[in-house]
């Protein structure tokens, strides 16, 4: 298959990464083809025409990786494999094959902060203090008081330390303490890591995602993190209530990023290097780098944060883009595996404009499994709670399980998703809510992801194009997305009550979330429905 036939970027084209739209698959709950409740890469292959159907341009798959599971995946215990229970490494090759036939590329996670504890380089690390591979993880002895050396704390609650007894030292987690740090300091663990990037990267995949990147590098001396001063007790997630100054965002990081993005642009075919990094947007544009040293582009989490109002959108997409580095390309994120499904966070009428915002901001969108048919949050009894966030922490509203249900295919048996009771529970309105309804419905939601991709594939300026904000007063979002001679407008009501607003110039409809509009003419002035949004081609 030729570059050109998966929009590489031969002919002076822009990357494949910048035109397209990313879509991210949790494969546990994407589809069963065994029979055991849980999605495999077999049931990715089954559903690829889906994705062809809808038109992304890329999958991210989440971690398939052998694990104990005790993350799901991100505890890994072979970077180089496939967990049986999601298939083998002959099934993932029959995704990248699948899926380049389809024009669709493959984006593999990538997990370098740490292993799991059963992983063999760190049991052989705690052998002995003197073992091997003591240094490929971040051992260090106990405090005067025999504590942990400093007061960091795990994103899964406690100490990021955990006594190892027969070693008599602690190790750093800085998630579960199945998950041992890695010392990125040694450069035997780079030059492994390194290793497995190439390995991926020559089994075809397209890009990679680095999950919690901006944690692989720690402050030497492992000083204390300072309180936060913003921290409420009670209110706040623990993992808040020290400002990570010591254990993330070390300068480092940036030469460790380096040699990633080296090992990827050696592969070329506009293979893409993706940062997950939640921080402060002003720190996260240094992830860009400087001489294409960076990542590609670091994810950008604010739509998923922010507050679902038009005046603080509008101050952040143009903040967001001032802060942009000379020729880097923005990207938006409304939902993923750890974060509230954004139908629940805004609502279900709502979720149709966040789907317009999503695929008309500029820069690469990535769409979260679900997403295009409206799924929610599944309420998920105390009984079948599995994510280690939740079971650590509850009653705090921390567990990811309710945004990692499965995939509703159909009104079948288990919503097609599987022959037996899946992992986790279905919602309550899975017959009605399900990708075959949908697709029968002209005005669906999944009608609606599939329109909004067809038009940002037909259109160079919303692709492409630059972005600008227009005018606007209360619920009003309104930008233009322009490209040589073409503007388009879109505007957004991001509330419930009819609205107006007055434009320059005429044009015509290309698009409604209420997908009844088109080729509407507009002259001076546009009235939305509550709930609505459009897209406007300006004369």
């Amino acid at each position: 298959m030729t570059d050109a036939a998966i929009g590489g970027t031969g002919g002076g084209e822009a990357p494949w990464w910048r035109r397209g739209v990313i879509y991210q698959i949790y494969p546990r709950s994407y589809q069963d083809t065994n029979g055991d409740g849980i999605g495999d890469l077999p049931g990715i292959v089954r559903r690829l025409d889906h994705l062809a159907w809808l038109g992304v341009d890329a999958v991210w798959i989440s971690p398939f990786y052998p694990s104990p599971m005790a993350d799901f995946g991100y505890d890994v215990t072979d970077h180089k494999a496939v967990d049986r229970v999601y298939g083998g490494i002959v099934d993932f090759d029959d995704i990248v094959r699948e899926a380049h036939a389809r024009g669709i590329r493959v984006i593999v996670d990538y997990i370098p902060n740490h292993t799991s504890h059963r992983h063999p380089w760190f049991l052989a690390s705690r052998l002995s203090r003197d073992a091997e591979r003591r240094d490929w993880y971040v051992w260090r002895d106990a405090a005067p008081d025999g504590g942990p050396p400093n007061n960091w704390v795990s994103a899964f609650g406690g100490s990021a330390w955990e006594w190892d007894a027969h070693t008599r030292q602690y190790y750093l987690h800085t998630f579960l303490r199945e998950q041992p740090d890695l010392n990125w300091r040694n450069p035997e663990v780079v030059e492994a890591m390194m290793d497995v990037l190439r390995f991926w990267l020559e089994r075809g995949a397209d890009g990679v995602r680095v999950d919690a990147v901006q944690a692989v590098v720690k402050d030497e001396a492992m000083r204390d993190n300072p309180p936060n001063p913003a921290y409420v007790e009670g209110r706040d997630d623990p993992y808040d209530r020290l400002l990570r100054e010591r254990s993330s965002d070390q300068p480092g990081v940036h030469e460790v990023i380096a040699r990633m993005r080296e090992v990827v642009d050696g592969y070329g075919g506009g293979r893409v290097l993706i940062g997950e990094i939640y921080n402060e947007v002003e720190r996260v544009m240094a992830y860009y780098g400087q001489g294409g040293r960076g990542v590609h582009f670091p994810y950008n989490f604010q739509l998923i944060k922010l507050p679902w109002n038009a005046r603080a959108l509008e101050a952040a997409v143009t903040r967001y883009e001032s802060l942009l580095p000379a020729g880097a390309w923005p990207n938006w994120v409304l939902g993923n595996h750890d974060r509230a499904r954004v139908a629940s966070r805004v609502g279900p009428a709502q979720a149709r404009v966040a789907a317009m915002l999503l695929l008309t901001l500029r820069g690469t969108p990535t769409v979260y499994y679900g997403d295009e048919i409206g799924m929610r949050n599944v309420p998920i009894p105390p009984d079948r709670v599995r994510d280690p966030w939740e079971l650590n922490l509850p009653g705090r509203g921390l567990g990811r399980d309710p945004v990692r249900t499965p995939m509703q295919w159909s009104a079948e048996a288990n919503a097609g998703f599987s022959a037996q009771e899946p992992w986790l529970p279905l919602p309550e309105d899975w017959r009605d809510v399900n990708v075959a309804a949908q697709a029968d419905d002209p005005r669906s939601m999944l009608a609606l992801h599939r329109r909004l991709l067809a038009l940002r594939r037909a259109e160079p300026a919303l692709a492409l194009g630059d972005w600008a904000a227009v005018p606007a007063a209360g619920d009003v979002l309104a930008y233009t997305r322009t490209h040589g001679g073409d503007r388009l407008l879109v505007v957004l009501n991001l509330g419930e009550t009819p609205t107006s607003i007055e434009v320059a110039g005429a044009g015509r409809v290309l698009l409604s979330t209420a997908l009844d509009r088109g080729d509407e003419a507009v002259d001076g002035r546009i009235d939305l429905r509550g709930d609505e949004g459009v897209v406007v081609r300006m004369d």
